[in-house]
């Protein structure tokens, strides 16, 4: 018997998201249904709200948005070994990339059609709340941080070689933050990062060898200066005014010039509209562009796309080959923080509403 489906629909621009029933749809080749658990919120769901011509221009309404998930899978399609009926897992929902561009592969119902390459199993003890955190930070930083035309680190391992450079990571607190963090531990580099001082101790937890306030006059010189004896592997930069910072410290850097911006430096933006990991899977999907260039000072600024997981080998490469393990041996921390709203489709406006305002080291989660 086919199951039911609700879902959260966006009907039009800039209005709530209205609650109806959706079809369930079975799973395609190389794809599984999961039965939603807890979905997490990012600031790029209401700035699709808000402006889907813009950063979705290929969508037709209705839509339902949503890229973060946790749950359980109802269903495999042809051709899948890594799954099975029962398993718990976390994914990456694709519905608003242009590749994808349907429905049934949005967040925001009950039934979910997911990609393998963008799933991963998570331990029976670990909460779907908090699993449903990962999937765009993640996935955001491991684009940047691992695609071969971004920063082409060395993919991640639970037992890391030491490469003998340090990332910089302007935005620390973020979700695109904590788990570039990770991330950029388990390929073998030293982060250096920033963040507010009440932010600080968390980051370290999560592995950032130093960690800078943000606001301080001299944080550009202070990280330079904590450069000087590193080899600089890159930097990623999040949020308001990081992409000049980060150009400003690699130029004075030796290593590798390159700056991945995942936000626009745009000052009248609201906020949080800058500093989350997917603003410019939106922005850089409308230009129809994997990453723009840009060199300031000798430095080459690239956009990433968080979305490209979706055609890449880094997909695989996370959620197949190193998230399981990592998770499994709490090598690997879920962060930020799940913050639950509520429980039901009825509390998504009101999480994206909550998000719209902005958060700092946490993650809105709304439970299924």
């Amino acid at each position: 018997m086919t199951p039911s489906n609700n879902a959260a629909f966006l009907t039009a621009k800039a209005t709530p998201l209205k609650i109806q029933s959706a079809p369930y749809t079975p799973p395609g080749e190389n794809e599984i249904v999961v039965k939603n658990a807890a979905v997490a919120i990012n600031p790029y769901d209401y700035i699709v709200q808000e402006a889907p011509g813009l950063v979705v221009s290929w969508a037709k309404m209705p839509i339902v948005l949503g890229t973060d998930i946790a749950g359980q899978v109802v269903e495999i399609g042809k051709g899948v070994k890594r799954f099975k009926v029962g398993d718990r897992v976390v994914a990456y929902s694709a519905a608003m990339t242009k590749k994808a561009n349907r429905s049934c592969e949005g967040g925001f119902q009950e039934y979910t059609v997911v990609r393998t390459n963008l799933a991963s199993i998570i331990p029976q003890s670990m909460p779907y709340e908090s699993a449903a955190v990962l999937p765009l930070g993640l996935g955001t930083a491991a684009g940047a941080l691992f695609q071969k035309d971004l920063l082409a680190l060395p993919l991640p391992t639970t037992s890391p070689t030491p490469t003998g450079k340090a990332v910089l990571v302007w935005g620390g607190s973020t979700s695109l933050g904590c788990n570039a963090i990770q991330l950029a531990r388990a390929a073998g580099c030293e982060v250096i990062t920033t963040a507010s001082p009440k932010n600080h101790a968390y980051l370290k937890e999560l592995g950032a060898a130093e960690v800078f306030d943000y606001k301080s006059p001299t944080v550009v010189k202070d990280i330079i200066s904590a450069f000087k004896t590193r080899d600089c592997a890159g930097a990623l930069a999040i949020g308001r005014g990081s992409s000049k910072a980060c150009i400003d410290i690699i130029a004075g850097c030796k290593g590798n010039k390159c700056v991945v911006q995942a936000t626009l430096d745009f000052p009248d933006f609201p906020k949080g509209a800058l500093a989350f990991p997917g603003f410019l899977v939106g922005m850089v999907g409308a230009i129809g562009s994997v990453y723009i260039q840009t060199k300031l000072k000798g430095v080459t600024a690239k956009f990433v796309n968080g979305g490209d997981l979706i055609a890449t080998e880094v997909g695989k490469a996370i959620y197949e080959d190193y998230l399981p393990a990592a998770l499994e041996q709490n090598a690997f921390i879920p962060s930020p923080k799940p913050h639950v709203v509520g429980h039901g489709l009825e509390h998504l406006q009101e999480a994206m509403n909550m998000s719209k305002k902005g958060v700092s080291a946490t993650k809105l989660v709304v439970t299924l």
